[in-house]
C-alpha cells in the first residue's frame, strides 16, 4: 500500500491530477518511497537475518510511521516514528558488528547511520531536498555493502578492495560536507558515486554471471544497467552540484532512486522476497519486460528533464511507475504457477550475513 501511495504521490508531481479530492499530499512522495517501502523492505530484510523477536519493532515503527505520513497527521508523528525505527536499524547493525565486525556489515551500518541523520534532520525542520543526500546515501551504502559481501567469493587483490573503501569514504565525505555547503557536498558525493560505479562494474561478480543463463544472467543485467545509472547520477552531481528543486533535481534524484535503486531490487527480488516472506518466486523471461521499459522509460524521462521537453518528461514517469506495479504482477504471477513445495521440504533458513552461518543466536 505504501509503494502504491508513493507512486501516486510521485504522478501527482509530475503534474496528473487525478482523483485529487482524495489524493495524498504530493510532498510526502519522497518520504514515501524512501523510508516508507525501501526503509520498511531493508529493516525487515535486516531483522529476519538477525532473527530476534526485538527486531521486528524497527520495520513496524517505519511502517507506522510512513501511514502517519500519508496520512497527514500532525507533526511529529510520522517523522518521529520513522526516525525511531532508524535509529533501531542502527542498533540492529550493533548487534550485527559485535557478531562479524565484517568490511561489507560495516559498509551496511554506515548507511543506517546515513538514514538516520537524514530523518533526523527532517524530524527537525529541515526541507526534504536538503536532507535527500543523506537518504541516497543509505541505499547506496546499504546496496554497496552487500555487493561487497557478495564480491567475496571473487578473492580479490588488496588494492581492489582497499579501492572500494575509497569510494565509501568519498560518499561520507560528500555527506559530511552536505551539511555545511550542499553544493559542495554534493559535488563530493557525486564523485564517490562516479567512482562506486565504476568500482562496481570492474569488480562486481555481475561481470561474469551475466555470461550464465536465466537467473543469474538476469540478475546480473539488473546489476549492471544499475550501475550505469549510478555513473550517470554521480556524473550529474559532479557537474551541476545538488539543485533543490526544478528539472534538474528531478532527473539527478531518479537516476539513482529509479535507475540504481530499482535495478537493485529487480535483480535481487528473486533471492530476497523468498527468503524475507517464506514463499518461492521462480525465475522467469518475463521479468525482462518491466527491466526493459524501466530503463528506456528513465531515458525518455532524463531527456525530457534535460532538453526540456514535457511531455517525454510526463510519458516517462508514468512508465516509470507502470514498470515497478508490471514487475510486481510478474512475480505475483510468478509466485502462484510456482510448483508446491514438498510436503518434506526443510525451512527456510535465515538470511545468511557471514558467508555461511546464520547469524540467528544458537
Amino acid at each position: 500500500m505504501v509503494l502504491m501511495a508513493g507512486l501516486w504521490t510521485g504522478l501527482l508531481r509530475l503534474g496528473w491530477n487525478g482523483l485529487a479530492a482524495i489524493a495524498p499530499n504530493p510532498s510526502v512522495h519522497g518520504p514515501l518511497m524512501v523510508c516508507g517501502f525501501l526503509g520498511t523492505l531493508i529493516s525487515l530484510e535486516r531483522a529476519v537475518a538477525l532473527n530476534r523477536r526485538w527486531t521486528y519493532a524497527v520495520p513496524a515503527l517505519v511502517g507506522l510511521g510512513a501511514f502517519a505520513a500519508l496520512l497527514g497527521i500532525a507533526p511529529p508523528g510520522g517523522p518521529l516514528l520513522i526516525t525511531l525505527g532508524s535509529a533501531g536499524l542502527v542498533i540492529i547493525f550493533g548487534v550485527v558488528l559485535s557478531i562479524q565486525a565484517a568490511p561489507f556489515a560495516v559498509v551496511m551500518a554506515a548507511g543506517a547511520v546515513a538514514w538516520a541523520v537524514g530523518n533526523g534532520l527532517w524530524l527537525t525542520g529541515w526541507p526534504i531536498p536538503y536532507l535527500t543526500p543523506w537518504w541516497l546515501g543509505f541505499l547506496v551504502l546499504t546496496i554497496a555493502g552487500e555487493r561487497l559481501e557478495l564480491s567475496r567469493m571473487m578473492q580479490h587483490a588488496s588494492y581492489v578492495r582497499y579501492g572500494f573503501m575509497t569510494c565509501i569514504v568519498v560518499l561520507g565525505l560528500g555527506l559530511a560536507c552536505s551539511l555545511v555547503s550542499l553544493d559542495t557536498g554534493a559535488r563530493i558525493l557525486g564523485a564517490g558515486l562516479v567512482a562506486l560505479g565504476g568500482w562496481l562494474i570492474a569488480y562486481d561478480i555481475a561481470r561474469h554471471t551475466v555470461t550464465h543463463a536465466g537467473l543469474p544472467r538476469f540478475m546480473a543485467v539488473c546489476l549492471l544497467m544499475g550501475y550505469g545509472w549510478l555513473l550517470v547520477g554521480g556524473g550529474l552531481m559532479l557537474t551541476y552540484g545538488w539543485p533543490t528543486a526544478g528539472l534538474l533535481y528531478d532527473a539527478m534524484l531518479h537516476t539513482v532512486f529509479v535507475g540504481f535503486v530499482f535495478s537493485m531490487i529487480f535483480a535481487h527480488a528473486p533471492v530476497i522476497f523468498p527468503s524475507v516472506l517464506d514463499i518461492d518466486i521462480p525465475y522467469r523471461p518475463l521479468f525482462y519486460g518491466p527491466v526493459a521499459l524501466l530503463h528506456l522509460s528513465l531515458v525518455a524521462r532524463i531527456v525530457g528533464d534535460l532538453w526540456p521537453y514535457a511531455t517525454l518528461r510526463l510519458i516517462g514517469g508514468w512508465s516509470n511507475a507502470a514498470a515497478i506495479l508490471l514487475f510486481l504482477g510478474a512475480t505475483a504471477y510468478s509466485i502462484i504457477q510456482a510448483p508446491p513445495s514438498p510436503p518434506d521440504a526443510p525451512p527456510k533458513e535465515s538470511l545468511d550475513l557471514d558467508g555461511g552461518r546464520s547469524l540467528a543466536p544458537r
